[in-house]
């Protein structure tokens, strides 16, 4: 199940990134004191409604469904409308979540519905060329390889160079594209 964060989900999210913090660490920014506060998460629960009204930003929690359970979160950020028509996925998951299968399906609805919703042309997605089950999944999921990013993000603490995937709505080879 996917949904907007709430409020009410700090707990469940606070338990779920701190339990996992060594295990997602070397791929996302380094996170800050104040970050995992209750307050933080407010402001972030606004930030989310506010790019999510303004069409530029879907930022969703993963939830097992039964029982319902936060097990991880999936990004459709910097929308672009005009001639571009195109977004950038980002992703985590709770280790002990991952590697079960969770990420894909959910990949899956969310490619659905940057295709058929949002009616976007092109989603991509970037990983540290080390991280072999980011790159595994995407591959997976329809998304292709195609380049290299040089110093692209600031993860853990240092400027990274990503690997570039791409998945083009006229080459998603899902049924009824």
């Amino acid at each position: 199940m996917l949904r907007l964060p709430r409020a009410s989900d700090y707990g469940a999210w606070h338990k779920l990134r701190t339990e996992s913090r060594d295990f997602l660490q070397p791929w996302e920014p380094v996170w800050s004191a104040e970050e995992m506060t209750r307050n933080s998460f407010r402001k972030r629960i606004e930030r989310v409604n506010l790019e999510f009204d303004a069409g530029s930003s879907i930022q969703l929690f993963i939830f097992q469904k039964d029982p319902e359970r936060l097990i991880g979160g999936i990004t459709i950020g910097l929308i672009r409308r005009g001639v571009a028509q195109m977004c950038m996925l980002g992703y985590w998951m709770g280790e002990q979540y991952a590697g079960k299968g969770h990420m894909f399906a959910a990949l899956q609805l969310v490619i659905r519905y940057i295709f058929d919703e949002l009616r976007l042309h092109r989603i991509e997605a970037a990983c540290i060329p080390t991280n072999m089950r980011s790159a595994s999944l995407l591959q997976k999921a329809g998304f292709r390889k195609e380049g290299y990013l040089h110093k692209y993000l600031r993860i853990n603490g240092q400027w990274q160079d990503h690997q570039l995937f791409a998945l083009i709505k006229e080459e998603d080879v899902r049924k009824g594209n």
